[in-house]
Formats: C-alpha cells, structure tokens, sequence
C-alpha cells in the first residue's frame, strides 16, 4: 500500500473528530483569579532564582501587588454590572459571574490582602543569631530538634514559600464560590485545601503540634473530599450532566430533549438525595459545622495563628459561597428534603459550638469553637431561602472575616518565653499591662457576642430577620439563646483581662511591626464601621444576592 493510500486512510479516519472546538475564555471576566494564579507562579519562580536574603521581600511585593490587582478587577467588574445586569456564565459553563461571586470574591481578597500582614510579621519573636524571624519554620523539610534545623536557624533561614501557598489557596476560593459545574466546584476545593495542609504544618516554635494539626485536617479533608467526590459522580449518574444549570432542571422536571439512558436514572430518586446528601456533606466540613466540626479546634490551635486567621475567615467565606451556591441554584427543587437537615444541623452547631467554647482554656480553642457557634448563625441565612437570606449570608461572611483575622492578629501579640501565650490564665490582668491591647481585643470579643454598634451585631440582626421571614422563626429564638450563651464567655474573657490582677510571671506584649498594626487596625475600623453605619454594605449585599443561572 503507498504512502499516500496510508495517509488519506488517516484522513478519513480521522475526519469526524478533526473539528474540536477551541475553548473560549472570557479573560476580563476571569482576570481576578488569573491574576492570583499567575502571582503564584511568580512565586515558584521566586523560590527558584532569586538569592535567599532577596525573597521575603519579593515574595511580599509580589503577593501585596496580586491581591490588590485582583481585587481592583473585581470592583471593575461590578462597575461594569456583572454582579447585576451582566451577570453571565463564562469559562463554557465552568464559572459564574454574578453579584455572589464578586462579593465573595472581593472579600477573600480583603482577608488575604490583610492576613498577608501577619504572615509577613518578623518582629514578634526575639531575633536568632541576628536575624529577624516569622511565625513559620526556618526550614520546613527537617526533623523538629535535629541538626539540620539548628543549622538552618543558625543561618538565618525562612520558609518563605508561605507566599505562593497561601496565593494558590486564595486561587482556589476564588473559584469555589463561582463554580458552575461539578467538576470545576472538585478543582477549586482541592486547590485551596492543599496548600493549606501545608501552611498547617510549618509553625516556627511548638512545632510537632503543628504537624499534627495539619495530618488530623489531611486525613479528614482527605475523608470529606472523598464524600464530595462521590455526591459529585451520584449526581452526575443520576442527572448526566455535571452543569449547575442542566441538574437542576432534571431535578425540577423540566429538562428538554432525554435520551433513553437518562430517562431510566432520572426516576431514580436514590442517586439524587444521596448524591447531594454527600456533597453537602463535604462543604459543611469546610464550613466547620457539627458534625462536622472535630478538625476544627486542634487545628486551629496547633496551625501557626497567622495561618489559623486567614483559614477561619477566608475558608468559610468560599464555602458558604459554593454551599449557597448548590442549594439555590442547583437544588432548590429539593428545598423541602434539604431544609428540615439544615434546620437539624444549624441547631446542633449553634448550641454544640457556643456551649463547648464555655469549656475551654486554651484562647485559640475558644476562638475555634466560636467560629463553629457562628457557622450555626450563618446557615440560619441559609434556611431562609429568600433573596434577603443570600444578602444577609454575605454580609455576615464579609462582618465576620475581618474580626476574626484581627482576633487572630491580636493572639500573635500576647507572648512568654516559648512563643505565643494562649492559656486563658496568662490573659489575666492584660488590660493592666497593655491597655490598648486588651481594649482592641475586647472590641474583637463584642463584635462576636453581636453587641450593638459593632458588625457582629448587625450581622447577627440581618441573618436572623432573613430567617424569621423565611419562616424559621424558631430557628432564630435558638440562635437567641446561643448567642446569650456565647456572650458569657466572652465577657468572661473580658473580664479575665480588665479585672484580675496580673500575674508577676505573666506574658508580654510584643510591639509588632506596621504590618500587624495595620492588620488590626483595619479589623477594628471594619468592625466600628459595619458595626456603627452598616446600610451601605446591607444594600451592597442585597444588590448582589441575585444568583445567575
């Protein structure tokens, strides 16, 4: 056979797949999580050529210039109406771009661009054989206690690879709350839990209780990422589709055009209760709800505590986004079989996070259980299944992230001889010693107990009349009672600094640099503000409740 005889076989052989089509992406429409990944890879870059002493300042500039970028793209693209009039899917069905997803989306950016400060903090501990050190491991791949770490601190290194990590965790919650299919919600859960395994395990002092922290949250987020992976292939199975869009118009009925091979799945109601049984399963891991919530407090008390801030604020606000997302979008055709399960755990995780927290000695444990209390608040949002109900949801993510990095920020201050005091007993006293610090905490303290004048409280008032109007009225006197409970402790920590003596061996209060103070000081402003004249971020909020489809 000839040459040519084999090549027009080829030919036409191949010429009913010949026509692939090119994607199209939308760059504009995807440019703030673009830019975020493309920093990233700068980052690896960095970590690869440029002489060691030059990369924490590189890294730094590079990070500071991302997340602003990313975030002025945001707000161009809402000023341009895409979280309203525009609002469209782009990326071939992957993403959405609508009020949600900016709104999200401009908040991880703020709570990156401020938790980036702390992690960039290097005047809290002492300097070692002169050189300023950070929170993190001076060299993450050796043995805690060997030879090789006692080298590398000697000579001054720093694990300066945190900044491409926690880049490509904040690429990962950009596209979380703004997936449109399956598969692309798979991707972007993985890409933000990796690199914070990672950052869980790199804690300068107390180091053996940070990498255990980070194996517990591993092997959890490992178990839970499995659940979601299976929810992900029952739906797929049960409606053939992996789009938002196409599923929910199977499980409403009103899909066009079945093929034979779907017909006989679609009646099968199993694949679909269990298969979204499942995924949902897998966000409220995320989010830290009961009972889901067991990672949570060893985690947040073993990861390095600039770490802990930016996962407590920025990890709940992406998982909320896409747990919003799922609900609303892709099965509310099932609202009546979803919202009785919310109803249970909202309950649980409202009682089971304010009552524990009462328990606890340890600052960062209390601030864990807390965040589990407030996740109980925020799915009351959830439950109301109302436009005000989505509004009032991002609200409360965008009150609560920044009082919970400046929470955070103020914890790396309080420190004795080996590292960060966190038992409650060494807070005794602190508004004796440092009154300025102490009082800043106590703002944090309110603001989470949602006492009038602070965001907490508006936060707290705009999720609970969502669900008092979306009929779940006794949803909202529990949420009553658990807040009155979890004002107890508090005020008990408040009363602990102002009126107990302080302790003669008791810690001190490092002097941060700009970065920490800058942290903290927007936390604070933030807080006042929202707190104080919370109506223009309520109607910001309210014009981007409105999911696109």
């Amino acid at each position: 056979m000839s040459a040519t005889a084999v090549h027009i076989l080829w030919t036409t052989a191949a010429d009913p797949i010949s026509k692939i089509d090119a994607p199209k992406f939308e760059y504009g429409q995807l440019s703030p999580t673009l830019i975020v990944v493309g920093a990233a890879i700068i980052g690896i870059l960095i970590e690869a050529f440029v002489p060691r002493k030059s990369r924490y300042y590189a890294q730094m500039f590079v990070s500071v210039v991302a997340f602003a970028a990313a975030f002025a793209a945001v707000v161009a693209l809402a000023a341009d109406g895409y979280g309203t009039t525009k609002a469209r899917i782009a990326a071939m069905g992957a993403i959405a771009v609508d009020g949600p997803a900016l709104f999200l989306q401009g908040t991880i950016l703020l709570a990156a661009l401020v938790g980036l400060f702390t992690f960039a903090e290097r005047r809290l501990d002492p300097e070692a054989h002169g050189n300023r050190v950070d929170s993190f491991a001076a060299q993450a791949a050796s043995v805690p206690g060997s030879e090789s770490e006692k080298a590398a601190i000697k000579a001054g290194f720093t694990t300066t690879e945190v900044f491409p990590l926690l880049l490509f965790a904040v690429a990962g919650m950009l596209i979380f709350p703004a997936a449109n299919d399956l598969l692309t919600l798979f991707v972007a859960l993985e890409v933000l839990s990796l690199p914070l395994y990672l950052l869980c395990a790199l804690a300068r002092r107390k180091r053996l209780m940070s990498q255990e922290a980070a194996v517990k949250y591993f092997l959890l987020g490992a178990f839970a990422s499995a659940f979601t992976l299976f929810g992900i292939a029952l739906l797929y199975g049960y409606a053939g589709s992996m789009s938002y869009a196409t599923i929910a118009q199977v499980v409403d009925g009103t899909v066009q055009d079945v093929n034979p091979a779907l017909a006989d799945t679609m009646g099968n109601d199993a694949l679909l209760l269990i298969g979204a049984a499942l995924l949902v399963m897998g966000l409220l891991f995320k989010v830290g709800a009961v009972p889901f919530h067991m990672w949570t407090p060893d985690v947040y008390q073993g990861a390095p505590t600039p770490v802990t801030g930016f996962m407590a604020a920025a990890t709940k606000v992406a998982a909320f986004g896409a747990l919003l997302r799922l609900l609303y979008v892709v099965l509310p055709g099932l609202r009546w079989d979803w919202r009785p399960v919310m109803w249970a755990v909202a309950i649980v995780t409202m009682l089971g996070g304010a009552i524990v927290a009462i328990t606890q000695t340890d600052i960062k444990r209390l601030l864990a259980y807390s965040s589990i209390a407030h996740a109980g608040f925020i799915l009351a949002g959830v439950i109301a299944t109302t436009p005000d109900g989505v509004s009032s949801v991002l609200f409360y993510l965008a009150a609560y992230s920044f009082v919970t990095i400046g929470a955070f920020a103020v914890v790396t201050l309080v420190r004795d001889a080996g590292g960060e005091a966190t038992h409650l007993s060494k807070w005794a006293g602190l508004g004796r010693r440092s009154p300025l610090v102490a009082a800043v905490f106590a703002v944090f303290l309110l603001a989470f107990a949602g006492i009038p004048l602070t965001s907490g409280f508006a936060g707290k008032f705009a999720v609970f009349k969502a669900a008092a109007e979306g009929g779940a009225a006794p949803l909202v006197v529990i949420g009553v009672i658990s807040s009155a409970i979890a004002a107890f402790f508090y005020i008990r920590v408040i009363v602990l600094m102002f009126f107990s003596e302080p302790r003669p061996e008791g810690p001190t209060v490092a002097v941060p640099s700009p970065l920490t103070m800058t942290a903290i000081g927007v936390g604070v402003a933030v807080t006042l503000v929202l707190g104080v004249a919370p109506q223009y971020f309520l109607d910001l909020a309210g014009q981007a409740g409105v999911f696109v489809r």
